[in-house]
C-alpha cells in the first residue's frame, strides 16, 4: 500500500501537470466519465507555450470526442476545423512520385481475398487503374469532395467513408478547458518549481508552485511536454532513443493564409533532408518542416519552409527540438505520462493526438485505487510500449522504402537497418502482398497496403488463390468497383461547401 498504511480505497485526488492538448484531453475525459467522484486539478503556466503541431488526426479521434460528449459541428466551429480523408505523400519513393494514404476500405473483398491482391495481378498485366481509384476515401480526396458515411446505404461505398479532422490545437485545448471547468475541474496557473516524493515509497506526494501553494495528489498525470517534469525529472524513468532509425530531430512551424480549394487531406512533401506538412484549416494553413540537423541547418530549414508556402506568412516560424523515442516506463509509481511527456514520434502519420487518446483510454481501463497494483502498471506499460513500437515501425517504413539517392539524408534512410519487427512485416508483404494486423495494432491492413504500394514496394507475387478467378472475371470485378466509386464521388458535395453549410467558424 504505497500511499499510506490505510486499506486501499478509490482514488479521489488527481493532479494533471500541464495543459495544452494532452492536459485538457485528460481533464475532459476524467471529468466526463467519473463525474464528481474525482477532485481534478490541472496546473499550467501561461509562460510555457505549447508545441501545437498536432493539428491533424486519425479517425479514432471521433471515438474520443463521443466519449466526452462533443457535438461534431460545434467542435469544428470552435476549432476552425476541417475534415480529413487521408494523407497525400509527395516525392517520398522518388522525386515526382505521389500517392494518398486514405482512411477506410479498399474496394470490396472477393471471396476471402482483399481487393489489392487482384489488383496486383492486373497491374502487372497493365490492366488496372491507379490503386486510389478503388478507395472511396482516396478518390473523394483527389476531387476535394466530402460527406460523412451513409450508414443507411449498406451496399454502397458511401457507407465506407472514414474520416478524421484537421483543427487548431490551441483552440481545441481551449474548447476542452471550457468543457472541463464546467464539470468541476480546477485550473491553477503557475510554474512548478519543486516535486515532493514520499521518502518510503518514492511516490509523488505534491508539487510546489513558484508563487503558490503545494498541490497534493494521489494520482498525477504528467502532461508537461518533452521535459517530462514528473515522469523523468522527478522519477528518473529513462528514455529509449530511436533517432538511429528516425534521424529527424527538429521542426520549424509557421501558419500561412488560406487558399482554395479547401482540401480534405493532409499533405506531406519529402524535401532534401526531411519533409514538409500542410494542414488546411478554415482560417489558415498549418505548415512545418520536420528535418535532421545532421543534414540541414536551422536557417536552411526556415528558408525552405517560407519559400514553399501557399499563402502569406502569418507568424514568425518557431523552432522545435525533439528526440524521437519514448519513456522506458510511461506509468511509474503514481505518475502516468501522457502526450509528449511519454515520448515523441514525428507527426508523419498524424499520430500525436491519437497516442494521447490511447494512453488515456488505457488508463481508464486500468484505473487504480490507492494500492497502485504492479500488475496494472506492468500491463499498461507493456501495451503502451507495443503501441509506440508499431507506430514507430509504420513511420520508419516511409523512409526505408525509398529509391531516392539524391541527398545524403535519403541515402542514409534507404540503407539503414530497421527493427526486426518491421523486417518481418516487409518480408511477408514482399513475398505475396500479405499483411496481418497483430494484437490490435494501430494501423490496419489497408494502411500498410497503401503505404507499401505507394512507396513502390511491390511484392514478388500475389496470393495464389487469385488465379481461381479468370482474368476476365477479375477485370470486370475491378472495373465495377472503380466505376461505382467514381459515381459515388460525383454525388458528394465539395468539401468547402459542406463546411460552409454545416460547421463554418465565425470569421474573426
Amino acid at each position: 500500500m504505497p500511499l499510506n498504511d490505510a486499506p486501499p480505497r478509490a482514488i479521489r485526488k488527481v493532479v494533471i501537470v500541464g495543459g495544452g492538448t494532452a492536459g485538457w484531453m485528460s481533464a475532459a475525459l476524467l471529468s466526463r466519465l467519473y463525474r464528481h467522484r474525482l477532485d481534478i486539478t490541472l496546473i499550467e503556466s501561461d509562460e510555457i507555450g505549447a508545441i501545437g503541431v498536432g493539428e491533424a488526426t486519425i479517425p479514432a479521434i471521433k471515438l474520443f470526442n463521443r466519449l466526452i460528449g462533443v457535438d461534431e459541428n460545434e467542435f469544428l466551429k470552435a476549432t476552425k476545423g476541417t475534415f480529413k480523408l487521408g494523407i497525400e505523400f509527395v516525392n517520398w519513393s522518388a522525386k515526382g512520385s505521389r500517392y494518398i494514404h486514405g482512411f477506410g476500405r479498399i474496394g470490396q473483398e472477393l471471396g476471402w481475398l482483399r481487393t489489392h491482391q487482384y489488383w496486383l495481378k492486373m497491374q502487372a498485366l497493365g490492366r488496372a487503374a491507379d490503386l486510389g481509384d478503388y478507395s472511396i476515401n482516396t478518390a473523394a480526396a483527389i476531387h476535394n469532395r466530402f460527406s460523412p458515411a451513409r450508414v443507411d446505404m449498406k451496399e454502397s461505398p458511401l457507407r465506407d467513408i472514414a474520416y478524421a479532422y484537421h483543427f487548431d490545437a490551441s483552440l481545441y485545448a481551449r474548447y476542452l478547458r471550457q468543457m472541463s471547468e464546467g464539470r468541476g475541474v480546477t485550473r491553477l496557473e503557475g510554474r512548478i518549481v519543486d516535486t515532493s516524493l514520499d521518502p518510503h515509497s518514492g511516490f509523488v506526494r505534491s508539487v510546489r508552485l513558484q508563487d503558490g501553494p503545494d498541490v497534493e495528489g494521489e494520482l498525477f498525470i504528467d502532461c508537461s511536454g518533452l521535459r517530462g517534469l514528473l515522469i523523468e525529472q522527478a522519477l528518473k524513468t529513462g528514455y529509449e532513443d530511436w533517432s538511429h532509425w528516425l534521424p529527424c530531430d527538429r521542426a520549424v512551424a509557421a501558419p500561412c493564409a488560406s487558399v482554395t480549394p479547401l482540401t480534405p487531406y493532409t499533405r506531406s512533401t519529402a524535401l532534401d533532408a526531411g519533409w514538409q506538412w500542410r494542414i488546411p484549416l478554415q482560417h489558415r494553413i498549418g505548415n512545418g518542416i520536420v528535418y535532421s540537423s545532421r543534414f540541414m541547418s536551422d536557417e536552411d530549414a526556415q528558408a525552405q519552409l517560407v519559400a514553399n508556402l501557399d499563402g502569406k506568412l502569418l507568424a514568425d516560424p518557431r523552432l522545435i527540438r525533439f528526440a524521437t523515442g519514448k519513456r522506458k516506463k510511461m506509468w511509474s509509481r503514481n505518475v502516468v505520462a501522457v502526450g509528449l511527456a511519454s515520448g515523441f514520434l514525428e507527426p508523419l502519420e498524424s499520430t500525436s493526438i491519437h497516442l494521447i487518446q490511447s494512453n488515456l483510454l488505457r488508463l481508464i481501463a486500468l484505473f487504480p485505487d490507492t494500492a497502485f497494483r504492479q500488475a496494472d502498471m506492468d500491463l499498461f506499460n507493456e501495451q503502451t510500449d507495443f503501441d509506440y513500437r508499431c507506430t514507430r515501425d509504420f513511420i520508419i517504413a516511409h523512409y526505408k522504402l525509398t529509391a531516392r539517392d539524391d541527398t545524403p539524408f535519403w541515402r542514409f534512410n534507404r540503407d539503414m537497418d530497421v527493427p526486426q519487427s518491421l523486417t518481418r512485416k516487409l518480408d511477408l508483404f514482399g513475398s505475396a502482398g500479405r499483411v496481418f494486423r497483430e494484437n490490435d495494432e494501430l494501423f490496419a491492413e489497408e494502411s500498410w497496403i497503401q503505404v507499401l504500394l505507394g512507396q513502390d514496394f511491390f511484392p514478388a507475387g500475389y496470393d495464389p488463390a487469385v488465379d481461381i478467378q479468370s482474368e476476365a472475371e477479375i477485370a470486370a470485378y475491378l472495373e465495377n468497383i472503380r466505376a461505382v466509386i467514381a459515381q459515388c464521388v460525383q454525388t458528394m458535395p465539395d468539401h468547402g461547401a459542406y463546411i460552409a453549410r454545416n460547421c463554418a467558424a465565425e470569421v474573426a
